[in-house]
């Protein structure tokens, strides 16, 4: 069953580090003349370029948007790329993000040039596929509303929004003439981001695309099986996953490091926090880590601990080189403000942002791959891969 009221708060708890009320923001009063916004210059040029709006634009004026635009504006300006404002919208879209987990019916989807929104993939397992619909499929309609002329995240609102158990959807499929209508339910659904299967010789691997809420219990469900299987030693792929969660990452590293440090941190303050392991659970396979260019920030974290405490091999290219830490802290009207808040080290005490960390063995994907998504290239062809099989092989 739909359990709206508890995702709501459930995703809402996932990132929010403190809540804040009107006029006073974080402990800064935003209304004092010692403050960006409050310099009599700046309201000044503010209020002129209203003015010029309201002269000589032809559009029409949207008051909410124009604040927004403010608001994203002053993030903009501190020249972060990880900082940013959110919309109460965004927000919400970022938490379920996240989270991992979703009320809906299990499928992507994106905007169709002829109208309506078109099934990019449906979920395994989910709620969508369960109802027939396939990859291709064009929805035209949600209960009987057209939405030929709505934007995706329109679409979504109507089906996430709805107070039933199930929508029926008008479904457009190539080669079939007439419409179809298909009854799908509307549940809480789970993102896969973990993938695994069993190689030759015993060894496992485990694909991670993401670490959200949800990745370190998918993970565990992987490792067993694998176990069960008989598996012998381990390769964990992060090749173009952009990371993710700490509290993720660290409670996947908490079943295979030994005792000691994961990662900590140090705020402007020099305040260090710190990530401990007991060691209880360490892994007890040779190991390998594929990286790339993409694996950036938990994978880095991931990668470093593995690397530093030396208990398996990394294996690829060089990650992207992300070594801070964001906090999201909501506003009271929904909206958020996403801030880089502390560096972060690997166990040794290394701070790889802007530099990334290098592998043991550098290869990159042969240049024949390049221009093939992960699920085209075979385990065969795959070279880095392939690396990797060799490296846990040598290990035992």
């Amino acid at each position: 069953m739909k359990n709206r009221e508890f995702w709501k708060g459930a995703l809402a708890g996932v990132l929010i580090t403190a809540c804040v009320s009107t006029g006073v923001y974080a402990g800064v009063n935003y209304f004092r003349g010692d403050t960006v916004l409050g310099d009599r210059k700046c309201t000044e040029k503010l209020t002129y370029l209203e003015s010029m709006i309201d002269q000589y634009y032809l559009g029409d004026k949207d008051e909410e948007k124009l604040k927004e635009g403010l608001y994203t504006g002053l993030l903009y300006g501190l020249d972060d790329p990880y900082s940013r404002y959110y919309t109460a919208e965004e927000y919400e879209a970022e938490n379920t993000s996240n989270q991992g987990s979703y009320v809906g019916i299990g499928i992507l989807m994106s905007k169709n040039k002829e109208g309506g929104v078109r099934v990019e993939k449906c979920y395994e397992g989910g709620p969508g596929e369960e109802a027939g619909l396939k990859e291709g499929d064009i929805i035209s309609a949600v209960d009987g509303e057209d939405i030929t002329d709505m934007e995706v995240s329109d679409v979504a609102g109507l089906v996430k929004n709805s107070d039933k158990d199930s929508i029926v959807l008008t479904v457009h499929r190539e080669g079939v003439k007439e419409a179809m209508e298909l009854t799908v339910s509307i549940t809480d659904v789970e993102l896969p981001y973990v993938f695994h299967e069993m190689l030759e010789d015993q060894i496992g691997y485990i694909r991670i695309t993401e670490f959200a809420g949800v990745t370190a219990q998918q993970y565990r469900k992987a490792f067993a099986d694998l176990d069960s299987q008989g598996m012998e030693r381990l390769i964990v792929d992060l090749r173009d996953n952009p990371g993710g969660l700490l509290d993720s990452v660290c409670e996947i590293l908490r079943d295979i490091l030994p005792e000691g440090l994961i990662v900590y941190t140090e705020d402007k303050e020099g305040n260090r926090t710190e990530e401990k392991c007991d060691g209880e659970n360490e892994l007890q396979f040779p190991l390998s880590v594929l990286v790339n260019e993409s694996s950036a920030s938990a994978s880095e974290i991931f990668a470093g601990a593995v690397q530093d405490y030396g208990i398996g091999t990394i294996v690829g290219t060089t990650t992207y080189g992300k070594g801070v830490v964001q906090s999201i802290r909501q506003l009271n009207d929904g909206s958020a403000v996403k801030l880089t808040i502390a560096n972060y080290y690997t166990p040794k005490g290394n701070n790889i942002n802007k530099i990334g960390i290098k592998p043991d063995i550098e290869i990159s994907l042969d240049n024949n791959l390049l221009n093939k998504t992960r699920d085209e290239i075979t385990h065969e062809e795959d070279n880095q891969l392939q690396e990797a099989i060799k490296a846990v092989e040598k290990e035992k």
